[in-house]
C-alpha cells in the first residue's frame, strides 16, 4: 500500500524558551501505536517515544535516535512514513518547570514522525541503558488521549488529528 515518502521537517519559527524535541508515532502491523507507562511519574503516565534533539541535530535523525533508545527499535525495523505537522508546542506546570533543566525552559516545541514497525513485539525491548518506561503496549491512536499526562493532551490532540490520515492509509491496505 503506497504511503507518501517521509515530508523534511522543518526548523523555522523556534522559540528559544522551548526544549526542542522529536516524537515518534510507531504503528504495528494492525496500525495501533506503540506506548510506554513513564518510571518517573507516580501515576499511570503512558507517552509515545519522545525526547531532544542533540545540538546540530536534524529533527528526523533525534527521532530514530529516541526511537531506539527508548524502545530498542532500531532504525532497520522501521520505515519511516511521514510528517504532517510543523512544531508542536506545550508547557510544563509551574512545579515541573523548576525541576525540568533547571528551570531553563517553559517547556517543549517538537516534532512528530510516523514509522511503521517492521518486527516483531519480541523486537521491543524497554530494558535499555537508561529505561525511561516500566510496561509497553499497542493502542489505538485515539487511546492516547487517555493515557498521557493532563498537560500534553492539548499536543497530542494535535497529533491524533493529523496522523489519524496515516492510520487510516494503513489499515485500507
Amino acid at each position: 500500500c503506497p504511503v507518501p515518502e517521509l515530508m523534511q521537517a522543518t526548523t523555522d519559527g523556534t522559540d528559544p524558551r522551548y526544549r526542542r524535541g522529536a516524537g515518534v508515532v510507531l504503528f504495528n502491523a494492525k496500525a495501533q501505536v506503540w506506548v510506554g507507562r513513564r518510571i518517573d511519574n507516580p501515576g499511570p503516565a503512558w507517552q509515545m517515544p519522545q525526547g531532544g534533539l542533540d545540538p546540530g541535530e536534524d529533527p528526523f535523525d533525534a527521532a530514530r535516535r529516541e526511537l531506539e533508545e527508548e524502545t530498542g527499535v532500531t532504525p532497520a525495523l522501521t520505515r519511516a512514513l511521514d510528517s504532517p505537522e510543523g512544531w508542536l508546542t506545550y508547557d510544563f506546570p509551574d512545579e515541573l518547570r523548576r525541576q525540568l533543566w533547571r528551570g531553563s525552559y517553559v517547556g517543549q516545541q517538537q516534532r512528530w514522525f510516523a514509522f511503521a514497525f517492521l518486527g516483531q513485539d519480541s523486537d521491543v525491548n524497554i530494558d535499555t541503558r537508561e529505561p525511561e518506561f516500566s510496561a509497553w503496549q499497542w493502542v489505538e491512536l485515539e487511546q492516547t488521549m487517555d493515557l498521557i499526562v493532563p498537560f500534553k493532551r492539548d499536543l497530542y490532540a494535535h497529533v491524533v488529528r493529523a496522523f489519524t490520515p496515516i492510520r487510516d492509509r494503513l489499515r485500507s491496505c
